[in-house]
């Protein structure tokens, strides 16, 4: 189905971040894409340490390009043409259409935001010249007072696109109608006039109980309510922000192998880590002290967006130490990217890109040293396993897909590769990455995604295992992500009024 007219529209806000926006606007892109519609996510600014590289090799939050394959589309920069990911000393790194411009205080920030309207818009505009219809998510809360005079994310987009506004409230933490009556107060009239359903998310129980409150809420704010949307656990969605993996609250039953993934403050691309998540007799604890690391069968030191400042964190809480200790007592240890920066000698940053230590010392497990440079890499990547002892014993040829985010550079010295990239971004290269130590147990990578791969994943927890004298579960199936977004269009399309929806819409269904 193609249309010479603008995209038809929807928008997605919430009375606050983690309300479920970035959920609800994948599930609606499900849903139209199954009607026959061709669908494009859109939010205008996202925050997220948690981010995805598209096949040309811009930087988009993670959310929108899980948003962009529930629509079964390409992700795009377009989809996300603002993306701020923080930094120490609360500034931020502004990547505007895929590529890095900037880095700024919140105050710096916004002097900014009257430059990058321009572009937002005509992001937008093209996506809607090009689809039938657009999914907008909005961004933490659109009745913010002190950041609606420099908004680019929630109403003045929705005033912009002249989009039709659902706004979500999480009722799971309570004073849910409190949420959504105060937010449309502190609307502007002409604001207020776009919202027209609203939505109850993570709701426990029975609905009847809801239908005074629902009914109330109608009445004061004379927006209808779409719909009430259960709970669920059951759907397998990757989390937009590291409000998901708080420490302490994954189970230890049937635990074969347990694995302590370090807690970072500056986390980046934690979902890197849920298909361990998803494998029987596995268990993934995040850690954030050293009282919290135990016994682990296996250490990971995942991503971040500022190397230094999260090692320098990991020695006050007592935490490296107690990676090296572990690591000469014979437990593996795997390091992505800014982990896997930390894993080596030294960190160089002569030009501060990521800090203001010129200097610093690093884990000493591998036998690299890190240089810091101004271009970022980014790249989607395929090539294969091309060590085949310790931590990747049995998987040596094993083909990978994964991709690159990252400022540094990390010559070996003695240290074999273990992986060879054929391809990035769709060119053909032979880049030999990462270093494998002498006896294979400690493992660092640049590759993004690295656990996705069915054959390095198994082959890496069944050699932890065996070094325990013990056997895994047999393994399941891989989640389809298909199949999980079909499951959540699904619950959505049986809680939320789609005729209201569509209706708004102008949408002819």
């Amino acid at each position: 189905m193609s249309s010479r007219e603008p995209a038809k529209v929807i928008m997605v806000q919430g009375t606050s971040s983690h309300a479920g926006k970035s959920i609800l606007t994948a599930a609606l892109c499900r849903i139209f894409a199954r009607d026959g519609y061709e669908v494009a996510p859109f939010k205008a600014q996202n925050m997220s340490l948690n981010s995805y590289v598209t096949p040309d090799g811009g930087e988009i939050g993670r959310s929108q390009a899980v948003q962009a394959a529930a629509a079964m589309v390409e992700p795009r920069v377009e989809m996300n043409p603002v993306l701020l990911k923080p930094e120490a000393e609360a500034r931020s790194q502004v990547v505007v259409m895929g590529r890095p411009r900037a880095v700024r205080s919140a105050r710096e920030y916004h002097e900014m935001k009257p430059g990058i309207w321009g572009e937002v818009t005509a992001a937008l505009d093209s996506l809607r010249a090009e689809y039938d219809v657009v999914v907008i998510e909005g961004a933490g809360s659109p009745a913010e007072i002190n950041l609606k005079q420099s908004d680019i994310v929630n109403m003045r987009v929705a005033l912009y696109a002249q989009a039709p506004v659902l706004l979500v409230g999480d009722i799971d933490r309570g004073g849910v109608f409190a949420q959504l009556v105060g937010t449309m107060v502190l609307l502007d009239p002409e604001e207020q006039a776009l919202v027209k359903g609203h939505v109850i998310n993570k709701f426990r129980g029975d609905p009847s109980l809801l239908t005074s409150g629902l009914e109330f809420l109608e009445e004061r704010t004379g927006v209808p309510v779409a719909g009430v949307l259960p709970w669920f656990f059951d759907i397998h969605i990757p989390e937009e922000d590291s409000l998901g993996i708080e420490p302490g609250s994954e189970s230890a039953a049937g635990t074969v192998v347990d694995i302590a993934v370090l807690r970072l403050p500056h986390i980046a691309n934690f979902d890197d880590f849920d298909p361990l998540r998803h494998e029987p007799g596995v268990r993934v604890r995040y850690v954030a002290s050293a009282e919290a690391f135990g016994a682990p069968d296996l250490v990971v030191i995942p991503g971040s967006k500022t190397t230094a400042d999260d090692l320098a964190w990991l020695r006050a809480q007592g935490l490296a130490g107690r990676v090296v200790e572990a690591r000469r007592e014979g437990t593996p240890i795997i390091g992505i990217c800014a982990g896997y920066q930390m894993l080596g000698r030294e960190l160089h940053d002569p030009d501060g890109v990521e800090s203001r230590r010129p200097v610093t010392e690093g884990l000493g497990l591998l036998p690299t040293s890190t240089t810091f440079l101004r271009e970022k890499v980014t790249h989607q990547a395929k090539g294969r396993v091309s060590e085949g002892r310790g931590l990747l014993r049995g998987c040596e040829g094993a083909e990978l897909t994964a991709y690159e985010i990252h400022m540094g550079v990390s010559p070996r010295e003695d240290a074999a590769s273990p992986f060879l990239i054929d391809t990035r971004s769709g060119r053909r290269v032979d880049s030999p990455d990462g270093a494998l130590d002498e006896e294979g147990l400690t493992l660092g990578t640049y590759l993004h995604g690295l656990f996705h791969n069915r054959d390095l994943r198994r082959a890496v927890l069944e050699f932890v295992a065996s070094r325990k004298g013990a056997a895994l579960p047999p393994p399941t199936d891989d989640i389809d992500p298909d199949a999980e977004y079909d499951k959540l269009a699904a619950l959505v399309r049986d809680n939320l009024d789609m005729e209201l929806v569509s209706r708004v819409m102008g949408l002819d269904r």
